[in-house]
């Protein structure tokens, strides 16, 4: 095992940090019903901008509590960017159906992110893992002020803002996917294992 190979704990699926991860998961239906439900007035709702809000904290707290617990898994490697992943795109398509978001933004991203989990999977039978780069931290931050902006009452007739701001997301997501599969086929083709 190499300097920045994870340390994976031996404890199971229900460790406190895996357990927050599962319940942002149960709860995401929720926040998209509230946004669905605010149809009204684009989606926005200070319940639908707290929830997210609790979501955003829950996803740096469930990491956190992790490592300072040493309770890093390999379950919860595989559920912290689902989770994320349902929390995004299901806003995102909330948000679409209900008319805030532009189809092909939400196109592309969607796309993108299915893409990129699929090809995450192929890698992983091969036992390559590919770390996140600094740059898709910041993408997963971009699409997340994207949404917390979109849902809140105050930014509800400012649509210049959430239009630059999603085509920012945009641009982030498909250039770290590039980068995700670029690394990703370097590390295949070479037969080692990132971590």
């Amino acid at each position: 095992m190499t300097e920045d190979q994870p340390r994976y704990s031996s404890a199971g699926l229900a460790t406190p940090a895996n357990l927050i991860t599962m319940a942002r998961i149960v709860a995401s239906p929720v926040l998209f019903i509230i946004i669905l439900n605010a149809e009204d007035h684009g989606g926005t709702s200070w319940p639908a901008f707290i929830l997210g809000a609790i979501f955003g904290v829950s996803d740096a707290v469930d990491g956190r509590l992790a490592r300072a617990t040493g309770s890093v898994t390999k379950a919860g490697a595989f559920l912290d960017p689902l989770a994320d992943k349902v929390v995004v795109l299901g806003c995102m398509l909330s948000l679409w159906s209900i008319g805030r978001f532009y189809w092909l933004p939400v196109l592309l991203i969607v796309l993108r992110e299915l893409w990129i989990s699929a090809y995450r999977f192929w890698l992983a039978r091969k036992l390559v893992v590919v770390p996140a780069t600094e740059l898709a931290k910041w993408k997963t931050f971009a699409q997340g002020t994207t949404l917390m902006i979109a849902v809140m009452p105050t930014f509800e007739n400012i649509d210049w803002l959430l239009t630059l701001l999603l085509w920012v997301a945009v641009a982030m997501t498909l250039i770290t996917g590039w980068q995700y599969v670029r690394s990703g086929y370097r590390a295949s083709v070479s037969g080692s294992s990132l971590t």
